[in-house]
């Protein structure tokens, strides 16, 4: 990750993640494998770089949830912020959804899964752990290792 850069206001995500290729390249890579992929408020500013292997944005016609706009207007942070959160996944093609400001939305996109606010970050975490409980019961049963 890059350096912190000192005098920035706002989330770190909003500088840090989206021009970075480390993770850029994790988050595809467990998109594209099937893993959860997981965010809450600014984090899904990590999925603003990610594309697919086929070159589209990971983002693209899947539905999110995210730190709105109206949000990021409230908390008087619009104009500190490098860009606005929502309007930069729907640009990517993203297919944003919200509830009103500072109440908890989360919205599950097969393997993506996305929340709004901090208010959001308990209804990610169990839809984390249902969705990776789900995967693991969906998957073929390891063999016994005896022999026939």
């Amino acid at each position: 990750m890059p350096p912190r850069r000192a005098g920035r206001p706002g989330p770190r995500t909003m500088w840090d993640f989206p021009a970075d290729p480390g993770v850029a390249r994790l988050a595809r890579d467990l998109y594209e494998r099937g893993a959860v992929l997981a965010a809450v408020c600014h984090g899904p500013s990590a999925l603003v770089g990610a594309t697919l292997s086929d070159g589209t944005p990971l983002v693209a016609g899947r539905r999110v949830a995210a730190f709105t706009d109206s949000e990021e207007h409230a908390a008087g942070a619009a104009d500190a912020v490098p860009f606005l959160l929502q309007t930069r996944l729907e640009q990517l093609g993203a297919i944003h959804t919200g509830a009103p400001d500072w109440q908890p939305h989360v919205v599950v996109d097969g393997n993506l899964i996305t929340g709004q606010n901090p208010a959001s970050a308990t209804g990610v975490a169990e839809a984390v752990v249902a969705t990776a409980s789900r995967r693991a019961g969906a998957a073929p049963s390891a063999p016994s290792g005896g022999r026939r």
